[in-house]
């Protein structure tokens, strides 16, 4: 069957018994519809408990993904089926994807988050809030200019976008306020994909009501002709873009095809921004679970490096293990193996694409001191002589390797995993984390730290643009916020055509773009955008609806 045939023939349990199983006060509860809720921000004055944090995170994957959503679903499962009061933290589907290459985003087989039609679709109205949010702040913006522009923002230098939750390269560049003077003031303008925006950041780093709306307030949305940041509290927007998200703020409550309670808040790209579920979704689940497994988007070097070195940073939180996701396939693929030919058994390519998951796991163990465990996900082509070699080369680095088996088992196939990751909760430690860079460094400093250390890059190369912007925003005060870099999920390097782990490569910096309500800086690498397009053939095309009523294609 197909994971929507799987999600659609499991029987769902009412989100109250899932409420109740968290320990969740009725009363702070807000229905949307019988199998999907809304906590009351309240939940967050529940008292501390020893929780435990897990990070699953992958090495780089080819376009299809290694199964890092599907494996945090089922090895949260396999917990629960050890007796353990665990929750799962993810981030919401975007559209783009959904409709584009990956399909479906809820997991996979035996390990999916449910409703899964819901989630990969309008779920609880969250992402259209934050479009609307983002794009009533341009529209006060341009209104502004408009209607005479008493803060004499010069339009040439207008920083803010609009967005839309689709993958649309005909809107990266545009040219709006055609149509004579009643139309608004023509220039160039673009939008960015919704789950890129700095909205989307804002809403997944917030932790109150207030702290969202102060935050929205520092938002830079260009400059005057005397060269001084305009901000969203410059237009007085943030009120009533806060009274727009007020709503999306509250963690959304759903299960996993075992019945496990998974807030799934918050959805930003890894590779374009943060890539990491909401502050206050994670908060929630570790008030109220003992193990919480949440993940990072695309492989380590993305979506770790921003979960550790910004999210862990604001929140004041540190993984008490690491899980790292791979498969034999992908590794045959950054040995050079053409993806037509994945299945047969080659244990040369295998070595050959070992050390892009060593670098990884190195990065992990070495850069950040952080207990970990790589799990394999095994396809039914795998060989056992591919599998031990894997096993052998892991453990040289001082890290256990277990076989993974949710995608056709769920938690249940998830049960060795499941235990090595309590043994290192229990017998490891995190006390030695760390950053891989300090915030009183400059900001080329903070970004040669992470090319070096995590890429391992030779060099970075500044654009003169990015030179400029960055002399700006450190003489504007904004020099000791950490740095987001953007770069392809495809390669350790900014060239998705450099697999494997490169060496003797410099990272090339084209520009960088302050967030200044998100609290960091965008660094912009190779040829990254910020809207993605959709495939020759997308995921769209094989998505329908029955006569009843009933969504096929979805994945």
């Amino acid at each position: 069957m197909t994971d929507i045939e799987i999600a659609q023939s499991c029987e769902m349990k009412p989100i109250g018994q899932i409420a109740e199983k968290a320990g969740i006060d009725e009363e702070l509860l807000e229905y949307y519809g019988r199998y999907k809720a809304k906590l009351s921000l309240d939940v967050l004055k529940a008292p501390e408990k020893d929780n435990k944090l897990i990070l699953v995170t992958a090495m780089t994957p080819t376009p299809a993904g290694e199964g890092k959503t599907t494996t945090t679903i089922g090895l949260a499962d396999a917990l629960s089926r050890l007796g353990k009061n665990v929750s799962v933290a993810l981030r919401e589907p975007s559209l783009g994807p959904v409709f584009g290459i990956k399909g479906g985003a809820a997991g996979g087989g035996y390990a999916q988050v449910v409703p899964m039609e819901d989630i990969n679709l309008h779920f609880t109205g969250d992402f259209h809030a934050i479009g609307a949010a983002n794009n009533l702040l341009a529209a006060m913006l341009d209104n502004h200019i408009y209607q005479g522009n008493s803060l004499h923002i010069d339009s040439r230098r207008i920083t803010w976008k609009r967005c839309v939750d689709m993958n649309d390269r005909q809107l990266r560049y545009i040219t709006d306020g055609l149509g004579g003077r009643v139309n608004g003031v023509p220039r160039e303008d673009g939008y960015d994909i919704t789950v890129a925006s700095e909205i989307m950041a804002i809403l997944c780093l917030s932790d109150s009501i207030a702290d969202l709306k102060d935050r929205l307030s520092k938002i830079v949305v260009g400059y005057t002709f005397d060269e001084k940041p305009v901000t969203a509290g410059d237009l007085k927007a943030q009120g009533a873009m806060t009274a727009l998200l007020k709503d999306a703020l509250k963690p959304n409550l759903v299960q996993t095809l075992e019945g496990t309670p998974a807030f799934v808040h918050g959805g930003p790209f890894a590779n374009i921004a943060h890539g990491c579920n909401s502050v206050i979704a994670t908060k929630a689940s570790r008030k109220l679970s003992d193990y919480t497994v949440t993940e990072a988007g695309f492989g380590a070097d993305l979506g770790a490096e921003k979960f550790l070195d910004i999210k862990c940073r604001y929140a004041g939180i540190k993984p008490d293990a690491v899980v790292i996701v791979a498969t034999i396939r992908a590794l045959k693929m950054h040995g050079g193996v053409d993806k037509k030919d994945l299945a047969p058994e080659n244990l040369e390519a295998l070595e050959k694409g070992l050390p892009n998951l060593l670098r990884h796991v190195d990065n992990i163990k070495n850069v950040y001191n952080l207990p970990s465990v790589v799990a394999l996900n095994r396809c039914p082509t795998d060989t056992d002589a591919e599998v031990q070699m894997v096993i052998e080369k892991c453990r040289a680095l001082g890290v256990n390797t277990v076989l993974s088996n949710v995608w056709a088992e769920g938690g249940k196939g998830g049960i060795e995993m499941a235990e090595e990751v309590i043994r290192l909760c229990d017998e490891e430690s995190n006390e030695n984390f760390c950053f891989s860079y300090d915030l009183d460094m400059t900001i080329q400093d903070k970004v040669k730290a992470v090319a070096k250390k995590i890429y391992r890059a030779n060099h970075v190369v500044f654009s003169v643009p990015a030179e400029r912007e960055i002399k700006k925003l450190t003489d504007m005060g904004y020099g000791d916020l950490p740095v987001c870099i953007a770069k392809t999920q495809y390669s350790f390097s900014d060239d998705m055509t450099l697999l494997c782990a490169p060496e003797n490569f410099n990272i090339h910096v084209k520009n960088v773009r302050l967030s200044a309500g998100a609290g960091f800086i965008v660094v912009l690498t190779g040829d990254i955008m910020t809207m993605p397009g959709l495939p020759k053939v997308p995921a769209a095309e094989k998505i329908d609806v029955s006569d009843d009523g009933v969504i096929s294609g979805l994945f």
